[in-house]
């Protein structure tokens, strides 16, 4: 299925899942990964039909994977979502010509990414670098490939060179905030029609949905479908105190996953989904630089989800 610029924005005003790639012995496992999205595509709870959302990103350890298992990664999540959802995958943008032939290697796959989630840009660079170097990167792959994108911002320095990009380039149809909410008024105000703007600092979302922000993304999603679902088809329907509601339960996860400085991002989800006890999903052992929590976080952990079982 191929989606019209207008189907696109409207699909990612939406939760979009970031699931974690399961690994054993060092290796991913990719039979549990399919299993993951299986369980995503499987529990839709999204209003009004609408398509689920996939992303393979950093909460996923792309960082830590080969550029061919990151292909595989993203080969394998389309082969079980099909045509029926929407399929983004991450890309890390330096060294330039590895993001170059990872997007015309994924753009040629059977089942290719709706669109790429540009992630944040590091190493040594000017903003006017910045801009020009993304304008013409967007404009060859929109070319070659059909390729569209969403920058992920989270240099606070970068905001208006990250408006500019949006406001001069058809290729960049968003952005994804990895900031703070302070951000996202003057980001959907000075990008106005040209693209969206998606909270991307987890499902603690609807102050930033209030602010302006289409849609977020979730790291625990690929176990509690049904909060993220909830959480978005709250905020569409402008149900602040419903978001709000579903977000004060699981706030004590999310809590977990982003203190001191994000370090237990991934592995508090693979502690939740081992502690779950589900069968129909699959959190592998532990991945590269990610082993299992302490022992005190994982208590922390367990009585984060106790109550919040019902939300898978």
């Amino acid at each position: 299925m191929s989606f019209s610029n207008e189907q696109l924005l409207d699909g990612l005003n939406s939760v979009t899942t970031i699931p974690l790639i399961p690994f054993r012995g060092g290796s991913i496992d990719y039979d549990a990964h399919a299993r993951n999205i299986g369980y995503l595509m499987e529990n839709n709870h999204l209003s009004d039909g609408r398509p689920r959302v996939i992303c393979v990103a950093g909460t996923s350890l792309i960082h830590h994977v080969s550029y061919e298992d990151q292909s595989k990664l993203v080969e394998v999540t389309g082969e079980v979502m099909g045509d029926q959802g929407i399929l983004l995958s991450a890309i890390v943008p330096n060294p330039l010509p590895e993001a170059d032939n990872l997007i015309a290697r994924q753009s040629s796959l059977k089942r290719s990414p709706d669109a790429y989630l540009i992630m944040p840009l590091g190493g040594v660079y000017s903003q006017e670098g910045f801009l020009e170097t993304f304008s013409q990167f967007g404009h060859q792959h929109e070319q070659a490939n059909g390729a569209k994108f969403l920058y992920y911002h989270r240099q606070p320095r970068d905001r208006d060179y990250v408006v500019q990009l949006l406001r001069d380039s058809s290729a960049f149809i968003g952005v994804k905030v990895g900031t703070d909410e302070s951000d996202v008024a003057p980001l959907c105000r000075d990008i106005g029609n040209q693209g969206m703007v998606i909270w991307g600092v987890g499902d603690r979302s609807t102050e930033a949905a209030r602010l302006g922000a289409l849609g977020h993304t979730s790291g625990i999603s690929v176990l509690f479908a049904k909060a993220g679902d909830m959480l978005n088809n709250a905020q569409r329907a402008r149900d602040y105190e419903a978001s709000l509601a579903v977000e004060k339960r699981i706030s004590a996860l999310e809590e977990i996953r982003f203190e001191n400085g994000r370090a237990y991002n991934y592995s508090a989800v693979v502690e939740a989904m081992i502690q779950s006890g589900f069968d129909d999903i699959d959190p592998g052992e532990s991945g590269p630089f990610n082993p299992r929590v302490p022992a005190e976080v994982a208590e922390r952990i367990r009585e984060a989800i106790e109550g919040i079982l019902d939300l898978h």
